[in-house]
């Protein structure tokens, strides 16, 4: 058995409500716990949790981590998660291997979205 098993990735941000919804509603992660400081969500086996930034630090840009994310329809997706307060990241590009898109959700993470050819 390994010594350390992954738990989940941790997120600050400012409005942990918004941000499960965010998440839930733009990538159909399943919501476990919420409260107005504290957030628990799946996605397959990934764990993601979400705490209120104890002050008013969040994401800069041109720092963060990414999550990346691989969806059946990136144009949808897209949509969705601006109109949950998400900005693209330059333009949707079309690769050899599918489409690929940045996306910074609304606390300023980098999303990253695959949709295979």
């Amino acid at each position: 058995m390994a010594t350390a098993s992954f738990r989940w990735i941790l997120q600050l941000h400012r409005d942990v409500p918004k941000a499960a919804r965010f998440y839930a509603q733009g990538l159909d992660f399943s919501v476990n716990v919420v409260t107005l400081r504290w957030a628990e969500l799946d996605s397959g086996p990934l764990k993601l949790a979400l705490m209120q930034s104890p002050s008013d630090h969040v994401a800069e840009k041109g720092n963060s981590s990414l999550l990346s994310f691989t969806v059946a329809d990136i144009n949808t997706t897209v949509t969705k998660l601006m109109a949950l307060g998400a900005e693209l990241d330059g333009t949707i590009k079309h690769e050899i291997h599918g489409k690929v898109a940045a996306m910074r959700c609304p606390d300023g993470y980098m999303l990253g979205l695959y949709e295979p050819a």
